[in-house]
């Protein structure tokens, strides 16, 4: 098993209350000066497993409410189970459009309003389905002092590549979102050519 030792620590750190709960949030820039961050209650050093989401950034679905992906209902659900348990965390990676960009993945809207599914639309603009990668997440992980944690996923690929640097995943707790009827072809290329985990689709 590969371990990487590398840390990011935070540029900034302040509490946050959020209509989901009071979240100490915690800024994290990069070699690329890209910003991310984590959203956690609670305390993680006593070695139990701590409750997980990585949420990739989704400003069509998180902030402009696009029925197109389950993003933006994922992040809530998200928050509000942390904020259930009273302890765990959610890293917000700036990885937009499975991290082709911002521009790209509008590209890709375009391509699949035409006809392409979001994997073929990827696919055409020269991209792999997901260019995502989590050896930030794991720095981040790492940085708190997690290395076991309860992960809310619906994503196989997550789980291995995190594991593949030495975050133990003891648990998969399933984060799955009800069609809404706009989005039903998005997640069943999400269960069908990506491998998602999903039961309602």
């Amino acid at each position: 098993m590969k371990t990487s030792s590398r840390l990011l620590n935070p540029s900034a750190e302040s509490r946050i209350i959020t209509e989901y709960g009071e979240f100490v949030i915690r800024v994290y820039q990069d070699e690329q000066a890209r910003e991310h961050v984590s959203l956690s209650q609670g305390s993680f050093h006593d070695g139990e497993a701590v409750l997980v989401r990585i949420q990739s950034e989704c400003l069509t679905g998180e902030v402009f409410h696009s029925l197109l992906c389950d993003c933006g209902p994922q992040l809530i659900a998200a928050l509000q189970k942390i904020n259930e348990m009273g302890r765990g965390v959610l890293l917000y990676l700036r990885q937009e459009g499975r991290d082709i960009g911002l521009t790209n993945k509008i590209k890709a809207h375009e391509l699949q309003r035409q006809g392409l599914d979001t994997v073929e639309a990827n696919e055409k603009l020269g991209f792999p389905p997901d260019a995502r990668t989590y050896t930030t997440a794991v720095a981040l992980l790492k940085g708190l002092g997690i290395d076991h944690v309860k992960l809310m996923t619906n994503n196989p690929d997550k789980i291995k590549q995190l594991e593949v640097d030495g975050i133990v995943v003891v648990e998969r707790i399933p984060l799955e979102i009800a069609p809404n009827g706009v989005d039903n072809r998005y997640l069943s290329v999400k269960k069908s050519k990506m491998g998602h985990l999903l039961k309602e689709i």
